[in-house]
């Protein structure tokens, strides 16, 4: 088992984590495994990326319609011959 060392921990962090752990009944180190845990454990990595995180949270918003301008025929090559 490895040993992890936190330092310049804001008191007021320690407190809530004191409480956290009285109120379920561990240990603060026991707490913070526990939190470890949950935060890296498979179930919190997103099954989708960001384009797929954008598109469900504006999906509920409707389509838009987009008057999108006439393009011309692109230029000529130049020839520097």
């Amino acid at each position: 088992m490895a040993t992890l060392t936190i330092r310049q921990f804001d008191d007021d962090l320690k407190e809530q984590l004191r409480i956290k752990a009285a109120h379920n009944h561990r240990s603060m180190e026991a707490e913070v495994r526990a939190i470890l845990k949950s935060a890296l454990s498979s179930n919190n990595i997103p099954a989708s990326g960001l384009g797929s995180a954008i598109h469900k949270l504006f999906k509920e918003k409707g389509s838009v319609d987009l008057q999108l301008p006439h393009r011309s025929m692109a230029r000529e090559i130049p020839d520097f011959s």
